[in-house]
């Protein structure tokens, strides 16, 4: 992690739809959170778009070709939450591929995050809630299958159940899946994880930072992974229109770096995605993300300055 600033990867395709701040899923808020970035001095990494080939790893080729090509049935569509249009399929492509590019990163310097992804509700045979292709699903596929690592653990504290990579996963022990999410909120069925956690609506910062220690120390120690992906949804917030639970911006801030440190800590790279988070107001969600690289930027610097004192 010897580097001052971590390694964050973006693309203009993030914001490739033109979708109002009106609607439920707040697109402007990945260029704003570019925005915001730049101005504090932060690069990008640039990727390039996901192929086919790696979309139909976790992905029906049926759907892959259905979202390319702009023939998917209206009913799947409207699960989704967008017209697929070729922006929508330009911008699905582009954020895998950004996950991908950045959970190669993280391996090569501990940590590294995409500024979109976390499209957990996507599963093998069709998208749903906003989720087109699910990105960390298929990175996971592209490292495993390239050799570069054994074993994958998915950390997912988006509000909302990751059912779609629950789905993809199951079964399976090179990925252990976990999820920390509001019980009473959608999905409505939510297949098995390897760990669940379903917290009440109404949870506050106390209570969901005590489970989130004990469930994260858990996975860890069940998954033994070599690389851990990072879904930091900001939907459990206070304010959040599709969230239900109450976490601040303080105990925000404060999951994130509770998940990172205990990566450094453990040893294990990671790769963070944003995830979640719904409002009217774009620029309150892409200020909440921050947190995420907030919390990497910490780390990093932790991380600097003790390779500097050790050599």
């Amino acid at each position: 992690m010897g580097q001052r600033h971590p390694i964050l990867v973006h693309h203009a395709d993030y914001d490739a739809a033109s979708v109002p701040d009106a609607h439920r899923f707040p697109m402007r808020k990945y260029s704003i959170v570019a925005q915001l970035l730049k101005a504090r001095g932060f690069g990008f990494a640039n990727p390039h778009p996901a192929t086919p080939e790696e979309l139909e790893r976790v992905h029906r080729p049926g759907y892959v070709s259905d979202i390319l090509n702009g023939t998917l049935d209206q009913k799947v569509a409207r699960r989704i939450g967008f017209e697929i249009t070729p922006a929508v399929a330009r911008r699905a492509r582009a954020a895998v591929g950004g996950t991908t590019l950045a959970a190669r990163y993280a391996l090569l310097h501990g940590a590294a995050a995409n500024l979109a992804g976390g499209s957990h509700h996507a599963g093998p045979d069709a998208g749903a809630g906003f989720c087109v292709f699910n990105d960390v699903a298929v990175a996971a596929e592209v490292v495993i299958a390239e050799g570069e690592v054994k074993r994958v653990l998915i950390v997912d504290l988006d509000v909302h159940h990751g059912d779609g990579t629950a789905v993809i996963f199951a079964g399976r022990e090179d990925v252990f899946t976990f999820s920390v999410h509001c019980e009473e909120n959608w999905p409505r069925q939510k297949p098995p994880s390897d760990l669940d956690i379903g917290l009440p609506r109404g949870t506050g910062d106390g209570m969901y930072l005590m489970t989130l220690r004990k469930g994260l120390a858990k996975a860890l120690d069940l998954a033994r992974p070599d690389l851990i992906f990072y879904n930091a949804g900001v939907d459990p917030h206070q304010d959040d229109r599709l969230g239900y639970l109450c976490l601040t911006d303080g105990g925000l801030a404060e999951r994130d770096r509770i998940v990172i440190s205990a990566c450094r800590k453990s040893g294990v790279p990671v790769c963070g995605v944003l995830g979640g988070g719904y409002s009217k107001d774009a620029e309150a969600v892409a200020r909440r993300h921050l947190f995420l690289v907030d919390a990497l930027t910490d780390q990093t610097a932790d991380s600097a300055q003790t390779l500097k004192l050790t050599t």
